[in-house]
């Protein structure tokens, strides 16, 4: 896939802008156009299938709370109904409808986000049994669509307004919906992040940052520009057709591509309900779950269902920094809390933006200017917190840099080092942050301090980790268990150890066994907070080593999860189990 991947010159967007240029032509250099466009896509489609691309591989999040997306019962493929098949090749918004046919669109009223996302609605309803199936679980889980459109409200208004001005169907506005419930910080056992569910290699590829501070899949802003541009991508491929678009966002294109092909190989047509036998399970329902979630938007009064009204406003402002901002000090600008502060801006995965960029917050609308006018009067050195640090015997930058919780390339930058060659004595000014911990509510840091002075059963105890331990001879020696010891300390029951650490345990035993290292179970449950447990399918040309780079795990990890040896040979197919740290899965 590297090579492939390096191939590329251009992105899917500047493709999507230069093919929308070609098309403002006369009709004749209209036909011009598409001949270029059908050569693009068609070298496009070449890289991307070889690649294997997958715009989403969420489905069923490995989010269990708050709000969990859970997975309706599945249609066996024998239940499988076909019907006749909907033309998807038109979807047009209003503005569109408006322009093709040559009348005004009915202005939807000025008050209510939802009424006039009704109104914009151009996916046919469609009468499939999958269809149904999907209709039924949401219409009997009213209270879970409460708390998914009680999300939607901070992003929704902004996603209504891009797919108009693109022109695209205010249809796919409830794709998060399907995704990721609203949720920004959902994460997926395929590594799909965000709102929009998009996987790290998808995420690079449509020109999303990942780096250790910041996460552009998370980020309102960046994650809704590339889902946009990725669906015209595959309608574009798709010869127009919406729902193979949608289809192609949940499986990768390669996977409709092919299912194209067979359902051509025996003459049938080439919508979605026909090659529906032909793509993963899961793309059967997904594409169904979407529709299902736009027929209650179109009618909820029809299903029995009431959704809550959402304001037909902006919900934030956008407004720039200038440089880098630590999070805490930024709420107290805008006068709110650092978790409203963070909602808004989720791809922020420290204490503080990112060195780099992108420099810009999303605020409340009422706080934008009160925001700007304060970064206005503050000096750009006071927007983080700066100590002069001398250096002592056998420091090193990456302690340093972990210590006051930045990396070894933002004090190299700020001291003008070459390297990362310290003196003793030499001193540096390194940027923190201005408050405490607990002041960053969705940092990793505020996450673990919260869990462990959460009070439990019994007494509070703390553990300092020796060399060889694990969580299991831990919990062996104070008698609690596994699942417990993690818990209480935001891990997963496979956690690794490093030496030193503190841990807090709530046991009315003293640690009177001895700590020999065992194995981990691989079916002990992962924790609820930023450590997940996967299942991982092994591929073709996959190695230990490759899986454990590219999870940000150790080797002897994931030999302990998956109790296997060092030489056994791993199959295409085999499922590993892994607990991964949400907030390491950048590329």
């Amino acid at each position: 896939m590297g090579s492939i991947l390096g191939m590329q010159q251009a992105p899917v967007a500047g493709l999507m802008r230069r093919i929308r240029r070609l098309r403002l032509r006369n009709e004749s250099a209209e036909r011009a156009a598409e001949r270029a466009a059908e050569r693009v896509w068609h070298w496009l489609l070449a890289i991307v299938a070889a690649a294997g691309l997958a715009g989403c591989q969420m489905y069923v999040t490995t989010v269990p709370d708050p709000d969990p997306v859970v997975e309706s019962p599945q249609i066996e493929p024998a239940a499988i109904v076909k019907t006749k098949a909907p033309d998807q090749r038109g979807g047009l918004s209003l503005q569109r409808e408006a322009k093709r046919t040559g009348k005004p669109a009915n202005d939807p009223p000025r008050d209510d986000l939802m009424v006039r996302l009704r109104a914009a609605l151009s996916f046919p309803a469609v009468e499939d049994p999958a269809v149904q199936l999907e209709l039924t679980w949401y219409r009997t889980h009213p209270d879970y669509l409460d708390r998914v459109f009680g999300r939607a409200g901070s992003y929704l208004y902004y996603i209504v307004e891009e797919l108009e001005r693109r022109e695209m169907p205010a249809d796919l506005a409830l794709l998060p919906v399907v995704e990721s419930a609203f949720d920004p910080f959902a994460y997926s056992h395929g590594r799909a992040a965000g709102l929009w569910q998009i996987i790290p290699g998808t995420g690079a590829r449509l020109g999303l940052k990942q780096d250790w501070w910041y996460d552009g899949r998370r980020d309102v802003i960046d994650s809704t520009r590339a889902a946009l541009d990725y669906l015209e991508f595959l309608q574009e491929m798709f010869d127009g057709d919406w729902l193979l678009a949608v289809a192609g966002y949940n499986s990768g294109e390669g996977n409709v591509t092919r299912a194209i092909a067979r359902a051509q190989a025996i003459g049938d047509p080439t919508d979605f309900w026909h090659i529906r036998p032909y793509l993963p399970v899961e793309t059967r329902t997904y594409v169904p779950r979407l529709l299902a979630i736009r027929a209650l938007a179109a009618d909820p009064t029809a299903y029995g269902v009431t959704l809550p009204q959402l304001p037909n406003s902006p919900h934030f402002d956008v407004v720039p920094t200038g440089g880098q901002i630590d999070m805490a000090l930024a709420a107290e600008l805008t006068g709110i809390s650092t978790d409203e502060l963070y909602a808004l801006n989720p791809g922020v995965n420290r204490w503080a933006t990112d060195p780099d960029g992108p420099h810009r917050l999303l605020v409340p609308i009422d706080r934008g200017s009160r925001l700007a006018k304060a970064l206005a009067e503050l000096g750009e050195r006071d927007r983080v917190e700066w100590s002069r640090h001398e250096v002592r015997g056998g420091q090193t930058l990456g302690q340093l840099a972990e210590r006051y919780r930045t990396t070894a390339a933002v004090l190299r930058e700020v001291n003008g080092l070459t390297g990362n060659l310290i003196r003793i004595g030499q001193k540096l000014m390194i940027p923190h942050a201005v408050s405490s911990l607990s002041a960053y509510t969705q940092s990793v840091e505020a996450r673990l301090e919260r869990r462990q002075n959460q009070a439990r059963a019994g007494q509070r105890q703390t553990h300092e980790v020796r060399r060889g331990e694990s969580l299991w001879s831990i919990s062996q020696a104070f008698g609690v268990g596994v699942r417990e010891l993690a818990v209480w300390n935001a891990m997963a029951p496979g956690d690794v150890l490093s030496v030193g650490r503190q841990l807090v345990i709530w046991s009315d035993r003293a640690n009177v066994a001895s700590t020999s290292v065992r194995r981990i179970s691989p079916t002990m449950p992962a924790s609820t907070e930023r450590i997940r447990r996967i299942s991982y399918v092994v591929r073709r040309g996959d190695s230990l080593s490759r899986i454990s780079d590219r999870f940000r795990i150790s080797v002897a990890e994931l030999l302990q999860w998956n109790e296997i040896s060092v030489d056994q040979y791993l199959q295409p197919g085999q499922r590993l189990v892994m607990y991964i740290d949400v907030t390491e899965q950048t590329t």
